[in-house]
């Protein structure tokens, strides 16, 4: 009996070792080089300090489909509370990152590019920025209000992050300044098997769908037109083949290791009987 207990513990200890060893050799497989962003290249990555030529962010424009929170403010409380009813009004949504929430219902832009407003009744947006549409509805509430002021925000815009990341989800785009290294943050970075030299962006402007890939351990991805994200990106990590294998042999390994186990369990219960 102390020889088979003996011997079902070294199988044990084997077993640990060799997932060790196993798992050593997968990690040692990962490089600093693959999973460090924004790197430079020969003499660049010892330099302090590092200027970079400006980027300015796409405008983005008001479109058909876009939902707005319109603000309005006066000497008139009740004038502002009339405007402001559909950005206190909420609905329920699905996910929008982690769990479930509410947004203010907004005032939805119809295909012709109108918002319908109290008071003035439809107000073409389309096309103007949200600056413009500010002043735009300013001097038109100006005929009935004192002293307006107007201020409009997208409720509708998002991006989604998929992949080997850390929460993958939509998420709201609150202003067309958000960057790609921002958007993967938000997402909780890229788990130790996402791809970083090949990271996959979903875009699609009017008619027109865009598949780009990025490089984020070069630092020229910092110059791409593609640094912004805008409405409905896709951003799309893919998985280091190294996960694959491993998921594969995990699967594989299973039934023996189930095999192996009964046929112990039964030596065992023979033995003690």
């Amino acid at each position: 009996m102390r020889f088979f207990t003996n011997f079902i513990r070294s199988t044990s200890s084997l077993r640990v070792i060799s997932w060790l060893v196993f798992g050593s050799f997968f990690y040692s497989c990962t490089t600093t080089k693959t999973i460090t962003y924004f790197q430079g290249g020969g003499s660049l990555d010892t330099t302090r300090y590092t200027t970079l030529p400006s980027i300015t962010p796409p405008v983005a424009r008001i479109q058909p489909n876009d939902v707005l929170a319109i603000v309005v403010t006066s000497l008139s409380e009740e004038s502002n509370a009339l405007f402001n009813i559909l950005n206190t009004s909420q609905i329920p949504l699905a996910t929008y990152g982690v769990g479930t929430g509410n947004q203010p219902l907004g005032y939805l832009v119809d295909p012709a590019g109108n918002v319908e407003m109290a008071l003035l009744g439809k107000v073409k947006l389309s096309d103007l920025t949200l600056e413009e549409a500010g002043m735009s509805i300013t001097e038109k509430l100006s005929k009935f209000l004192k002293e307006p002021t107007v201020n409009v925000r997208y409720l509708n815009h998002k991006f989604t992050v998929m992949g080997e990341v850390t929460r993958p989800g939509v998420y709201n785009l609150l202003d067309n300044h958000r960057t790609l290294p921002e958007v993967i943050s938000i997402a909780g970075d890229l788990t130790v098997y996402g791809r970083r030299d090949n990271v996959m962006i979903l875009r699609t402007t009017g008619d027109k769908r865009e598949i780009i890939k990025v490089d984020l351990t070069n630092r020229q991805v910092l110059n791409s037109p593609y640094y912004f994200i805008q409405n409905n990106d896709v951003v799309y990590v893919e998985a280091r083949a190294g996960k694959v294998t491993t998921t594969d042999r995990t699967y594989q390994l299973i039934p023996i290791l189930i095999s192996t186990a009964s046929v112990l369990l039964a030596i065992i219960n023979i033995l003690t009987r």
